[in-house]
């Protein structure tokens, strides 16, 4: 058996976050982005590598690579209130075309400071738009049955499908449906659930091993997201 390729964050990971929040200056960064690369980057570029080699086994539908799966930690403040310029988080996203700019299933992966991200895991249907978005609406209202079996079915596996972002009111031409359940999940502007991680375990290389069950156990909303997104394509492809 080949050895694990992710072997934890730097123990100085989560310290040079907060030094950063500190700072927030280009020259302080430049001083210490080694230190940044050998603690934060090139570990989430392994664990990215790790876990995309694992989820390929196990049929998940996350793809990536150990650069370009990886959100930038300086910031575009051109539309920001807060203007510094450096995030608290490092982040990583897989999604099934390896693309970070994905509306499809995706698995996304952060390490941060815990007055702005945090550590955790997501796996989601993000903002899904336009006909994706109404086809899992129209879903949730006709095939009531197949969203409660993968709610159910994630409240097993110890996961709970939520949406922060939630609309108020109940979309256009859904007003007649009266369970309220149904009414929640019409509600959703997207569909996630999360895994919160326990920062100080960050450095041990287990910490694959946690992400990749968490993957796992999400894979109801995965397959239920994945069978309505094919009815879409077997739509396109009959017309």
């Amino acid at each position: 058996m080949s050895e694990p390729l992710f072997k934890g964050f730097g123990d100085k990971a989560l310290p040079f976050l907060k030094a950063l929040d500190f700072h927030q200056n280009r020259e302080w960064f430049l001083e210490n982005k080694e230190l940044f690369e050998a603690h934060l980057y090139e570990p989430l570029g392994d664990l990215v590598e790790d876990l995309i080699a694992r989820f390929e086994k196990a049929g998940l539908p996350f793809k990536g690579d150990r650069k370009k799966s990886q959100f930038r930690i300086k910031r575009d403040t051109r539309f920001a209130k807060d203007k510094s310029p450096y995030n608290r988080h490092l982040s990583a996203l897989l999604s099934p075309d390896g693309s970070k700019w994905t509306e499809t299933g995706c698995f996304y992966v952060c390490v941060g400071l815990e007055d702005y991200r945090g550590c955790y895991a997501a796996v989601a249907w993000w903002q899904p738009k336009g006909e994706l978005l109404t086809a899992m609406r129209k879903s949730i209202v006709t095939k009531p049955e197949k969203y409660r079996a993968m709610v159910e079915a994630l409240r097993r596996n110890g996961l709970e499908l939520r949406d922060s972002d939630r609309l108020k009111r109940t979309p256009r031409g859904f007003d007649d449906v009266t369970d309220a359940d149904l009414i929640e999940a019409l509600r959703n502007r997207s569909f996630v659930v999360r895994h919160a991680i326990d920062p100080g375990a960050i450095t041990a290389p287990e910490l694959a091993d946690d992400l990749f069950d968490f993957a796992l156990r999400s894979r109801p909303l995965i397959d239920w997201g994945r069978s309505i997104e094919g009815t879409l394509v077997t739509e396109v492809a009959t017309l």
